[in-house]
């Protein structure tokens, strides 16, 4: 029986820990764990926030995931938009989920990222 997804992982390319870095922390304001010594050696970061882990791993020959994403769960997601805005990133706003306030973005690398929160219901 599935409880819980545990992480999520994406790619990057070779190199790009230090710009996967300022985007996961600076940006998203993620807080960097930790890879097990083992798992170190191939590159990469892992990033998380509250229960939410995303790994990012290198991989040679490297294709950002433009369809395939996470969709990331936030709370007061007018202002994280703007905030993801006013570092850079891009904000793309989308109405088609029903019961959602939804945009995508894309990391340094060119991942898709979906952030979306429940509309209240009454």
């Amino acid at each position: 029986m599935l409880t819980a997804v545990d992480h999520v992982q994406l790619a990057a390319p070779p190199g790009a820990e230090a710009v996967l870095r300022d985007y996961y922390v600076g940006v998203l304001g993620m807080t960097e764990i930790p890879k097990p010594p083992a798992l170190a050696a191939r590159g990469g970061c892992w990033f998380r926030a509250g229960a939410v882990q995303l790994h990012l791993g290198i991989e040679a020959d490297f294709r950002p995931a433009r369809k395939a994403h996470p969709g990331l769960r936030v709370t007061g997601i007018e202002a994280y938009a703007d905030r993801l805005a006013a570092l850079g990133a891009p904000v793309g706003w989308d109405d088609l989920l029903p019961g959602h306030r939804r945009f995508y973005s894309e990391d340094p690398v060119g991942n898709r990222l979906e952030f979306l929160e429940p509309l209240p219901t009454f």
